[in-house]
């Protein structure tokens, strides 16, 4: 079976290819280095015509960037997965799309399950749930994986923060779970491999990390690793950033581990690898012939 990533120059491209490329699928990466400018009209151009699988890792789970600049989250969150899906469906391509929890607003009382519908309540969740549906029209064979609170994001956040202050505010009112780089690409490759033996499991999954916690205790657990400035203080309050925040954005991921396999592993044992991966991903690129 032949595989094509779509990526950017976050952590996630690189460790997905290189758990994929371990593997018996044919890999090729699509480095997508500027996709505001790129010609979605152009994709006969990106995509070989022996595709198999398009799997987009443009991992999109961060709402702030969102709100900031609406345009390039409608085009990587709505307009690019769309294009592809269409593309797709005319040449009888299967797709791997990434969502995330912020399809929900959080007001639920427990945890949300796949089947429950999208009702976001930032431009991110907005756009993302928009996807889902219309992939969901346009191409049978599709495989959404909504994922949980990027690990990442939240750990350059408390570092952006220990840059200029000893004092990180965070909410206990939003709940959530996290998920570690490593952990999404073993999961994608996982489910990857099950398409690759044939196995028809077309629909939408969810998975995150085993354990929900509040992002007040998840801000505690970052200032606790080694490489993070000693001395932040995190305080139990909510920043203007956090209005983008369901208070619940836990979900239920017996789903994905009834069809693939796939367990739920813990994210605290990620966390010191997740700071490792980010350092490393500052100081490299990937060569990839970048696509647009």
């Amino acid at each position: 079976m032949h595989v094509l990533v779509i990526h950017d120059y976050g952590p996630l491209g690189r460790v997905l290819l290189e758990r994929l490329r371990n593997t018996s699928v044919q890999v090729t990466p699509l480095l997508v280095s500027d996709l505001e400018s790129a010609d979605l009209t152009a994709l006969e151009g990106w995509i070989p015509d022996d595709t198999d699988l398009i799997v987009n890792a443009l991992w999109l789970a961060d709402p702030e960037i969102a709100e900031k600049n609406p345009e390039a989250a409608h085009k990587a969150s709505f307009s690019l997965p769309v294009a592809l899906a269409k593309h797709a469906c005319e040449r009888n391509i299967a797709l791997l799309q990434l969502s995330s929890c912020y399809v929900f607003d959080g007001r639920k009382q427990n945890a949300y399950i796949s089947s429950n519908p999208g009702q976001p309540c930032n431009e991110l969740g907005n756009w993302q749930w928009e996807c889902e549906q219309a992939v969901r029209t346009l191409l049978p064979r599709h495989l959404i994986l909504r994922t949980g609170w990027s690990l990442g994001r939240f750990i350059r956040k408390v570092q952006s923060v220990a840059a200029g202050s000893d004092v990180i505010r965070l909410p206990s009112k939003c709940h959530g779970q996290p998920v570690t780089v490593s952990d999404l690409s073993r999961v994608i490759t996982a489910i990857v491999q099950q398409v690759d033996c044939g196995a028809e499991v077309w629909g939408t999954y969810q998975y995150a990390g085993a354990e929900d916690i509040s992002l007040y205790e998840l801000g505690l657990a970052i200032t606790g690793l080694s490489g993070i400035p000693s001395g932040i203080r995190v305080l139990d309050e909510t920043p203007a950033w956090a209005a983008f925040e369901p208070v619940n954005a836990t979900m239920i991921c017996t789903k994905i581990r009834n069809t693939f396999g796939v367990k739920q592993l813990p994210w605290r044992s990620g966390l010191a690898e997740e700071l490792e991966l980010l350092s490393l991903n500052g100081d490299r690129q990937l060569t990839d012939e970048p696509a647009g």
